[in-house]
């Protein structure tokens, strides 16, 4: 494993993994369980925005994760937008400037919303990030061609041998369609061939560490197995 970008909020990394395991620890993202607004108590709604679409909205806000269900109170009569940072209450918001609504002059909006822990099975606001991998790329294409792709990305590794060049796609960012595009625009062709690494991408949306994304994928997984070889037993 090799890790080629890694933060709070991020993490990209290289692993020799078999894709059927690594999809299923895709989807186990579904099953960790993430705490957002579930219901919305809207009494008071002045604005241009229909109460489902507010409730849709404040519903999709990331919040910090607590062990117990919580309340949000929002009530606003100033001019202009209302923010999520205007939320508060038992649960705090990760992102303070996210729009819920525009209010003009003389307008009120008053909101009382309940959270509870779900998954995302259930509904896209209990996704705690997005998951994604995809397979190490070898790129062999002439040497000129070499040349114009290094123009249009300067950070690409690039092997020479003779005429011929070797790019391999294995960092953050995918360029295989650049090369390809590339290849294609000189009249020339680029061989590919897949390797058997993988390279994944783990964004979050603030709820919970990237890192961790991974790992409560992992057990939720490992515990699924668990029960079920129980059952065959």
């Amino acid at each position: 494993m090799e890790t080629i970008k890694q933060d709070k909020n991020k993490l990209v990394f290289k692993a020799e993994i078999e894709e059927s395991l690594a999809n299923a620890i895709r989807r186990y993202v579904y099953q960790i369980p993430i705490i957002a607004v579930d219901e919305v108590e809207i009494s008071k709604n002045d604005s241009p925005l229909y109460d489902e679409t507010i409730a849709h909205r404040i519903g999709l806000i990331p919040l910090k994760q607590n062990k117990k269900e919580g309340t949000l109170k929002l009530k606003s009569n100033k001019e202009g937008f209302v923010y999520s940072g205007e939320m508060t209450g038992d649960v705090k918001v990760i992102y303070d400037k996210i729009p819920i609504t525009l209010l003009n002059k003389g307008q009120e909006i008053e909101i009382v919303a309940r959270t509870r822990a779900g998954k995302g099975t259930e509904h896209s606001k209990f996704t705690p990030g997005l998951f994604v991998y995809r397979n190490v790329i070898e790129i062999n294409v002439d040497k000129d061609v070499a040349e114009k792709i290094k123009q249009i990305i300067p950070d690409v590794e690039i092997n020479v041998k003779g005429n011929k060049a070797v790019i391999i796609d294995d960092k953050e960012r995918e360029i295989l369609d650049v090369c390809e595009g590339i290849a294609e625009k000189e009249g020339k062709d680029a061989e590919i061939k897949t390797k058997e690494e993988l390279i994944f991408n783990i964004e979050s949306f603030g709820q919970i560490e990237a890192k961790d994304i991974f790992v409560k994928s992992i057990e939720a997984l490992k515990k699924d197995l668990g029960d079920f070889a129980k059952k065959i037993k």
